[in-house]
Parts: C-alpha cells; sequence; structure tokens
C-alpha cells in the first residue's frame, strides 16, 4: 500500500562505484498499466459512479478544456452558469468551440437555483448543454446540483459539472444527479497533488464527442484519445509515460480519504465552514461574503473586509504571523474587498480556522478597528461538530 508517509520517506544509499544518489522521488519503479487502471477505479468508487473514469496527467484545467472542446461544437446551443471565475471561463471555451452560448449569470455572494435553471431552458428550449461549477473556491458559494441534475436530465441536455473544488467536501454522485462529464481534482478538499486529475464520461458524452468533427484528436486534450486507446483497449497499454508521482500521490490520498471515511471527511469540511462563518461573526469587523449559510461552500469561506480597508493588505498583515495559515485575498477584481479562509484537505481543522481568525483579528486591532477575539474562539467551539467516531483529530 502506497501512504502519504512512504512517498516522504527518504533513503538515500550511495554506492562505492557510484556517486549517483538513489532517491524514492527520483528512482521509481515504472507504473504498470494495471495499476493505473487500479487508481481509476479507486476514484470511481470514490465518485459512486459506473460510467468510464479518464485520470488526466495534469491540472485539473486539463480535462475541463478537453471535456468542453471534445463535446461542444457549432452546432451546440449552451446554458453557461456563472456563479464565479470558472463559469466565465467556460463560456469563453464554448464560444472558442463555435458554440451559441447563453450565459446565466447571478451575483458571486449567492448560488443559482434549480427554478433558474429550468426558467432558462424553457426560454431557450434549444439548449442542449448545460454548463456548471459545483463549489466555487474563488467566490465561497456552492451550488444545488442534485435539484439542477433533475431539471437538466428532464431537459435532456448534456450536463457538463467542474466538482474539482467540492470532491471531499461535499457529495459529488455524478450517476444520481445525471451528469454526463464530471471533472475532479485532488488538490482541495482531498488533500492531493495539483498536477493529476480526472473526469467521469457517460455513454451520451461519449456519443457526443464521437460526432462532434471538431473534438481534439492526437492531442493532450482528447478524451477521445483515452476512450479509443485506452478503454475500448481493455487499458492494457497507456497512452503514454503517465506522471508517476502524482499518480502515487493521487493513490494515497484517496487511501487517507478511505481511511478515514469520505462522510467524516465531508463532516469535517462542514464543520470548518460553520465554524469559520460562526467564528467571524462573533470576531466583528468582518462578515461573510456569502449571504446565506445554506449557499456557503464548505471548502472555503469567503468574509468581506470593512469597506475602509484593503483586503489584501490585511491577508498580508495576517500572514506575517504565519504564513502557513490558509488565507488569501480574493483574485482579481475582488482583492480589495475579500477575504479566503481556504479550509480544505489538511486544513479543514479547528486549530486552521482558530489560526486563520485569530491573525485576522490581530490585523484589524493592528489598524486601530474592534475585534473580540475571545468571542471568536469560543464561537468556533461552540460551532464545531465534534466527530461521531474514533480516528478523527479535528485539532
Amino acid at each position: 500500500m502506497v501512504t502519504l508517509d512512504s512517498v516522504r520517506a527518504v533513503h538515500l544509499p550511495v554506492s562505492e562505484e557510484s556517486t549517483t544518489v538513489t532517491h524514492p522521488f527520483l528512482d521509481l519503479a515504472p507504473l504498470s498499466a494495471g495499476s493505473f487502471a487500479a487508481i481509476e477505479d479507486r476514484v470511481a468508487r470514490l465518485l459512486g459512479t459506473g460510467q468510464d473514469v479518464v485520470i488526466m496527467q495534469g491540472e485539473a484545467l486539463l480535462p475541463l478544456e478537453g471535456a468542453i472542446r471534445g463535446a461542444a461544437g457549432p452546432g451546440t446551443v449552451a446554458l453557461n452558469v456563472i456563479t464565479g471565475p470558472y463559469g466565465q471561463t467556460f463560456g469563453n471555451w464554448l464560444r472558442d468551440c463555435g458554440a451559441t452560448v447563453h450565459d446565466l449569470a447571478v451575483p458571486f455572494h449567492t448560488a443559482v437555483s434549480a427554478e433558474r435553471i429550468r426558467a432558462a431552458l424553457a426560454e431557450h428550449p434549444e439548449i442542449d448543454f448545460v454548463s456548471l461549477v459545483h463549489a466555487e473556491a474563488a467566490t465561497g458559494n456552492t451550488n444545488p446540483v442534485a435539484a439542477i441534475g433533475e431539471v437538466v436530465r428532464a431537459h435532456g441536455a448534456l450536463f457538463y459539472l467542474d466538482a474539482v473544488a467540492s470532491v471531499g467536501a461535499e457529495p459529488v454522485l455524478p450517476d444520481a444527479w445525471g451528469v454526463d462529464l464530471c471533472v475532479i481534482g485532488a488538490q482541495k478538499a482531498m488533500g492531493g497533488p495539483a498536477g493529476v486529475s480526472a473526469v467521469s464520461v457517460s455513454e451520451r458524452a461519449w456519443a457526443r464527442m464521437a460526432a462532434n468533427p471538431g473534438a481534439p484528436r492526437r492531442s493532450y486534450l482528447s478524451l477521445l484519445d483515452w476512450k479509443e486507446r485506452w478503454i475500448d483497449g481493455g487499458r492494457k497499454a497507456l497512452l503514454h509515460a503517465p506522471a508517476q508521482l502524482e499518480m502515487l500521490a493521487l493513490q494515497a490520498c484517496v487511501e487517507r480519504v478511505e481511511a478515514e471515511g469520505l462522510s467524516t471527511v465531508m463532516a469535517r469540511h462542514a464543520s470548518a465552514a460553520a465554524a469559520t462563518r460562526a467564528g467571524a461573526l462573533a470576531l466583528g469587523g468582518l462578515e461573510p461574503y456569502v449571504y446565506e449559510a445554506k449557499d456557503a461552500a464548505p471548502v472555503a469561506t469567503t468574509l468581506r473586509a470593512p469597506s475602509d480597508v484593503d483586503a489584501s493588505e490585511l491577508v498580508a498583515r495576517a500572514l506575517a504571523s504565519d504564513p502557513a495559515l490558509p488565507l488569501a485575498a480574493g483574485g482579481g477584481a475582488l482583492a480589495g474587498e475579500m477575504i479566503r479562509v481556504n479550509h480544505y484537505g489538511p486544513d479543514a481543522t479547528r486549530g486552521a480556522v482558530q489560526g486563520c481568525l485569530a491573525a485576522l483579528g490581530a490585523a484589524l486591532a493592528e489598524k486601530g478597528l474592534k475585534a473580540d477575539l475571545e468571542a471568536a474562539r469560543r464561537a468556533v467551539e461552540d460551532a464545531w461538530v465534534r466527530p461521531a467516531g474514533p480516528g478523527l483529530s479535528d485539532a
């Protein structure tokens, strides 16, 4: 069994005949096709899907773009839901493919509803492709995919979902929700590497890609290459040399999720989100960026800085006390007003939440603003749901 500890273990023997130093990160046995397929199977079990799962040798933007370029073309009419920056990117890719795109944008402080999706599909019944981000870590919101999936399935459109941030933090169920293309990454709630990702593909999606003359072929973006040369070939010969370190790290992080229990991992993220929200309100000076708790993502909590305070400056002051804290300012135009507490993966703990709020409170106090650190600490403790079983550290 590969574990994170075994991957980190270092043993550096030097032979008398050579000055070459062996290293477990460098001198790895080749990753076989069977091992690659076994890791795909574990990812499929994590998603509870019977669809084909393809592990892509790159960060999640690779399958996100590859899936759109494979399934969309000049004849596609897409409903592109924008609840954050990734939705904007998907619309750009769809237009670049020649698709007709109807954007449905909602304010970043909320989520889209199934009712708004239904209304958009009724207004444009020719829509045959729906793109949606599950959880937007950049803006801190999450969308009700189960209810939206019912609407999309009833309409008959192909359903494309970015679940990169949500997998591990909340349920991701492609089969139950009728998702045809579900992209995940390991680098957030799963606590794994950024350099490897995966996509589950339904039979409908494969058929759409096969019928698309513009779908990438003989390309790193091509899902059809994996279908024809890997899946249809019985998963016996890989398309190219796999990224061994990333594949072993992906296997290790899936094993860690399995050992802790997926429901426990999700509960830890939910506790982190609830505790951060409660602690920020008790601290004073900050308020949740996402208005309603039901719309807030468990993977990250976004906060609005006081109107006369630059959020990026406040975050810089907070990180000066501890650069390892999972804090960041908002991206782009949001940098001046938004603070992100990225409580995902190994940082979905009470300790990380307390540390972030304490550092932000101290930064507020430095600027002469009121911050009740003790009230925030108590609010975090009161809001954190204790694990039901043994073996989980939420320190």
